[in-house]
This record gives C-alpha cells, structure tokens and sequence, in this order.
C-alpha cells in the first residue's frame, strides 16, 4: 500500500513538472517569436542595398537618379534604382539607406509614380498607432527638382519626403537639396549634393548625425510654415513643376541668384545661352533671339513657302522670325523648342534697347542668310531679296508681348516697312490693349475648357483661364487683323467643338487658323508621340465642322496641305464678290500706318490667288514654286 502511494506521488510529481516544462517553453518560444515580430533585427547594411527612388513625371529626376546611381556604384556603395510605383511602403522600416530625387507637379502635389509612396507616409505620420520610430533604423536623403517660378510651391514635394521621413525618426544624413531647372545650375547643384551624399556614406559620418538631426527635428517640429515658404520664394523655371500659384507682390523685388536686383537679372543665363546657340539661335543681348526658318530656306531654293504665303501673301524667304523676350508665362506640351527657354510671369530681367535689338536681328538674319549663297536652287536675285527682310514673325519662342518696350520694336520694324506677325499666349490682356497696331495679330487657343488648357498648356497663372478670356476680349477692340491660332493634338483637345465655337462672339476674330501639332522628337518634357499629330484630312474635318458652328458667319477660305493647316474668314469681311480677300496689301498697310489716322483690316486686304483657296488642286502650293517631296523611310501610324 505504501509503495504504491510512493509511485503514483511520483509519477504525478513527474508529470507536474514535465507539463510545467512544456508551458514554460512554450511561453519562451511564443514570446520570443513575438520579441522578433515586434523588434526586428537590424538588417545588415552591407548586404542590404539602399533604395534610391526616383520621383518624376517628364523624367528629369529620373535622369538624375540615374547619373547618381551610377556615381553610387562607383564608389562601391550598393543601391538600387526604385520606381516608387512598384516598391511597398510597408517593407519600408526595413530599409536603413533611402535616397528620394522629387520633383513637384501640378499643384504641389507629386507625380503620379510617387502619389502612394507620399499617401502612405502622410497617413503613417498621422496614425498614433505607427509612432515616431517606425523609420528608426532608417538613414536618409532627398533632393527635390523644381522652379522658384511657382512661387510657395517651390519644391513642396521634396521638402515634404523629408519632413515626413523624420517625423517617423529616420534620420538624414544630408540637408534636403534643391534645384532650380530653368536657373541653369540644376545639374551643378544635384553634382555637389550628390558628391556630399557619397562622401558621408563613404566616410561613416552617419552616426555623427545622428544627435544632430534629431535636436534639428525638435526645433522645427513647432515652426511656421508661412515663413518657410516666405524664404524660398524667387522667380524662373522647370522643367517639372506644373501650374502653381501667383508670385505674391513683395516678390518681385527680390534679390536674384546673381545677386541683381529689380529687373537687373539677366534673363539669358550661360547655360541658356549654349543650349539655344546649340539649336541654331543667335542671341541677342540679353533677352532677345532670331533663328531662320526652314521655310526661309525653302523658298530661297525655290521649293515652296509657308502657309503665311498662301493665307496672306507674305514672301517666306523674306521673312525674319524673333523674338524680344525668349521667356514665356506657359509650358506647353507641345512646345517645339522643348521648354529650353526660360518661363516667368512678368519682366524681372535686364531690359535691351529696342533699336539694339532690331539692328541686330537684321544683322544676325542677314549673316544666316547669306550662309544660302551656293545651295543647290538659291539664284542670285532670291538671296538679293532675302537679305532685305520684308516680314518679321514674332513667334519664335517665349512671349514677345511681355517686353516693356514691345512697341518701340514694332515701330521700329515699320519704318523699315517690314510688316509684324505677332503671337500671343493670351495670358497678358492688358498688354493687348496697350498694343500699337500689328499686321496681323495671334492669340493662341490652344484648348476649349479651364481643364484641357491647364494640361496643354500648363500655365504659370493661377488664374489663366480669366486671364485667357480676358485677352480674347481685348482682342475683339483691335482693329487690325486678329487671328485664333489653334493647334490640335489628337486625343487632347480636338473634341470640344462647340466649345471652340463659343469663343467666336467673345474676341470677333477676323480668321482662325488651325493647325494641326507638329511632332518635334521626344524630350523629357513633353510625352506626344506621332499618334498625337492630326493627319490633314482631320484637320479639314475640324475646320468644316467648326466653320459649320458659326452659322455662315465664318467659313473655310485656305489651307496648306504641306504644314496640315487650314485657314477660317470671317465672310462678310473677307469674301467680296464670291472671292476671298486674305491677303495682305503690305505696302499700303506701312502708309496707313506712315499716315497717324485710324484705319481697319479692311483698309489693306488683297486678293487672294485661286492656288491658295481652299479645295484648289494646288494645295497651297504656289505653282510657281518647284515642289520637292522628300522620300520618306519611316513607317506611317495611321
């Protein structure tokens, strides 16, 4: 009896202790299992590589990102180049190197390959439950790439990734760097940043930091935004920051880059410079440019002019095409000189004199004309003539109504009777209305709605559209000859048709010219393809249509096959007789002028020939011009 009691206290005793045993390990497994879970081991940095993410719409940080990733590997420093798009934030306490190259877009907001990437971060620092040390482990740095143009929009994207990451305890190692595209020093600024960014990677001054950043944090973790963006605001470029706000008035005296002051700066920087001379400008001044057509050269040889030859008459190979001001207040998608040039929204620059620059305009014309002398087809009477221009297009890039003493210039080329072609991006009314007469005179409508004309043309202007229809209006008191110019990009702004009807009563334009896009290669700023250029045939079938809106008060007068354009008249201006009349009587529109008295487009129209009407079997195409057909080798779209 008492040995069997013996056994069984121990085997129970056994038992007791083996269960305990279990428990305990258990537990220990069990909490340990959640010791991981909760606090992840520090991943090694030497066989973890960072992340450089690139943040970009038209591809400039992108393009960045990649000249810093090749430095990167260089040095032996592993990383790998992310699209934010494909990468899940949530892996992101995981990292402990990140760099992020930003740029701003519309609004402030980023583009769209880092929307999630920022969405996520914003909500991260908001949710009580992630905490401040999600990014702990976390070493980090940002550059962004914007333009001082927009005002407190200023690289918003880039100085919120670094905010943001700090708010959740990562640290950076170096402070946010900033670049100004249209200032020229873009690359100049992401190179020192970039070289900082190795060298404290390289030299383990990470952990120095450490303390550093985070006393910086607490400072700045109580400060005012208002002031923050009080101390970035300047004005110029991008190639990336899309349709900000106004500058604000205090602004525009600020001190520039170069340390001038009050329109001292000068508009045309070195890079600009070299960059414009390198596309075949010459410069003139500080501000201003002339460039020789190809239609110039075209009808120097003989083979055919513009479609200005066929709707007005001008002489093509007589024609000299400037600009007073190589800056513009838009960036539009189209933009044949692919946003090279510098953007603003009112004069902030050194100012030229007007006859400096008509002088030198014809000096420069003359000099690359002359460079025609011995070109198969130019005779010894068309270069005798193309060096005595008779036309001047002020179309050539940027916003020529936006020099203060536009017009001295136009006057300037009057008394040389040399007629005026002017084009305007309506978003100057006022300088509409203070305009002296022009030969002919553009506003640019580039789309029907607030919506479309915000993404063609991305505007400066916060208030575009206003600024848009109020130049229509200013042009409905002109009494020379006004002209819409609209240019269609398939599958942007070639559907609105009644829309582009509606503008007919606000500015009573006396023709309408539509063209359709000219495809100028790829650029990191404008993402058309040839599946965005309109074929004639769609361009007629617009024109009808829209002609058709107007109910008999415009009709289809001309068109050019050769530049996919099509002219609208208005009938009871320009049609006499059954005949249209669009052309020009230049000579008597420089003795209107001569003479100080008012006078009306009507006052110096002209015949115009039956090979430039419309539906002719000519085209366009003056007969007495040899047509020459290049051959073409690549594969057509349609």
């Amino acid at each position: 009896m008492s040995s069997t009691t013996t056994t069984t206290t121990t085997t129970t005793s056994l038992t007791t202790h083996l269960t305990l045993l279990t428990l305990l390990s258990a537990t220990t497994l069990y909490c340990f299992y959640k010791s991981r879970r909760l606090k992840p081991s520090s991943p090694n940095p030497t066989t973890r590589p960072g992340k450089l993410f690139f943040i970009s719409q038209t591809g400039t940080s992108k393009a960045l990102a990649k000249h810093l990733h090749n430095l990167l590997i260089s040095n032996n420093l592993p990383f790998d180049l992310v699209d934010p798009k494909t990468y899940e934030p949530e892996d992101l306490h995981n990292e402990t190197l990140v760099i992020i190259i930003a740029s701003t877009y519309e609004n402030g907001n980023p583009p769209s390959n880092g929307v999630f990437l920022s969405d996520w971060l914003s909500e991260s620092v908001e949710d009580f439950r992630v905490g401040s040390l999600l990014l702990s482990k976390c070493k980090f740095a940002v550059f962004g790439v914007g333009s001082r143009s927009y005002g407190d929009m200023f690289n918003k994207v880039g100085k919120a990734f670094s905010t943001k990451m700090r708010a959740l305890g990562a640290v950076e190692i170096v402070p946010l760097g900033e670049g100004d595209v249209d200032e020229g020093e873009l690359d100049r600024e992401f190179g020192v940043w970039s070289e900082k960014v190795v060298r404290v990677l390289k030299t383990g001054e990470i952990n120095e930091l450490v303390a550093e950043n985070c006393e910086e944090f607490i400072e700045e973790s109580d400060y005012d935004e208002d002031e923050e963006e009080e101390e970035v605001e300047t004005e110029i470029v991008d190639l990336e920051d899309i349709a900000g706000k106004s500058l604000k008035k205090k602004d525009m005296g600020m001190v520039t880059g170069n340390g001038k002051k009050n329109g001292e700066k000068v508009m045309v920087t070195p890079v600009i410079r070299a960059s414009l001379t390198k596309q075949g400008y010459k410069i003139i001044g500080s501000h201003s440019g002339v460039k020789i057509c190809r239609w110039t050269k075209s009808q120097l040889r003989g083979r055919g002019g513009c479609y200005k030859h066929s709707f007005y008459g001008i002489e093509s190979h007589r024609c000299m095409e400037t600009t007073p001001s190589l800056a513009c207040a838009n960036k539009c998608v189209f933009c044949w000189r692919h946003h090279t040039n510098p953007v603003g929204k009112s004069w902030q620059w050194k100012m030229d004199d007007p006859l400096m620059i008509v002088n030198t305009a014809i000096e420069e014309h003359k000099k690359m004309i002359k460079q025609m002398k011995g070109v198969p087809g130019v005779t010894a009477e068309r270069l005798s003539e193309g060096l005595l221009p008779r036309h001047c297009a002020l179309s050539l890039v940027g916003e020529p109504i936006m020099y203060p003493e536009i017009n001295s210039l136009v006057d300037e080329l009057h008394k040389r009777r040399i007629s005026t072609f002017l084009v305007t991006n309506a978003q100057f009314p006022d300088k509409i209305v203070s305009l002296n007469p022009i030969t002919q005179l553009y506003v640019s409508v580039d789309a029907a709605t607030k919506e479309n004309m915000k993404a063609i043309d991305r505007p400066l202007f916060g208030d575009f559209w206003e600024r848009f229809i109020d130049s229509l209006k200013a042009l409905r008191d002109k009494q020379q000859r006004t002209v819409y110019r609209l240019t269609l990009v398939k599958g942007w702004n070639t559907e609105d048709i009644d829309a582009y009807s509606s503008f007919f009563s606000i500015g009573n334009p006396d023709f309408v010219e539509i063209k359709g896009v000219t495809y100028c290669g790829t650029s990191a700023t404008s993402k058309l393809t040839m599946e965005n250029v309109p074929w004639h045939a769609d361009v007629k079938a617009f024109s009808e249509a829209l002609a058709e809106k107007s109910n008999g008060e415009y009709e289809v007068a001309c068109e050019h096959v050769h530049s996919c354009c099509v002219l609208l008249a208005k009938v009871d201006k320009f049609k006499i007789n059954g005949q249209w009349h669009t052309w020009i009587d230049y000579e008597k529109f420089h003795d209107l002028v001569a003479s100080g008295k008012p006078f009306g487009s009507n006052d110096y129209m002209a015949l115009t020939p039956s090979w430039a009407v419309y539906g002719a079997n000519e085209g366009g195409f003056d007969p007495e011009q040899a047509r020459y057909k290049k051959e073409r080798n690549h594969k057509s779209s349609r």
